[in-house]
């Protein structure tokens, strides 16, 4: 699966696991799409396919990516092997697993050892939401565009709760 999000030259990349870790990912790609921010999305494992995932991490700031989001369930090593070959920031999301609910996701990202950084979200849906949110952010210190798209989303995100202050009423 390569998809993109617009014709414009994709700034963020989306990488997973497996097919299956769309489900997830998915909630990344919603945003980016909503924020207007260009994105493509592949499978890239680390364990089946790892010069795979070499090569798109080498490439990947050649292309145009600035951010990279990568989510992964289990043992979930494609974050911080995307990571060690990229010095573009890398942004993790542990994908929820069915053995471990997505805590053996969250532990295998977030420890990774000092001298390559993987910023680790939320487990599933919030971590993938925040993972493109975030990714925004990071691009927004040189796109005004992006800027001005998060600043509205967090505008909106206000104007809702102070719209309905009485949970089950409305205003």
């Amino acid at each position: 699966m390569v998809m993109t999000a617009t014709t414009a030259t994709p700034l963020v990349g989306i990488i997973m696991g497996s097919q299956s870790d769309w489900a997830t990912m998915q909630h990344a790609a919603d945003v980016l799409r909503t924020l207007g921010v260009p994105f493509e999305a592949e499978v890239v494992s680390a364990h089946r396919t790892p010069d795979k995932l070499f090569a798109y991490a080498e490439a990947a700031r050649d292309r145009g990516i600035q951010v990279i989001i990568a989510g992964a369930g289990g043992a979930a090593h494609l974050p911080g092997m995307c990571a060690s070959k990229t010095s573009l920031p890398v942004l993790g999301v542990p994908v929820q697993s069915q053995a471990l609910n997505g805590l053996d996701s969250l532990l295998s990202i977030v420890q990774m050892p000092a001298g390559v950084p993987v910023a680790t979200l939320a487990i599933g849906k919030a971590g993938a939401t925040n993972a493109g949110l975030l990714a925004t952010q990071i691009l927004a210190a040189q796109y005004p565009e992006y800027l001005q798209a998060i600043e509205n989303f967090r505008q909106q995100q206000t104007d809702k709760v102070l719209a309905n202050p009485i949970p089950g009423e409305q205003a």
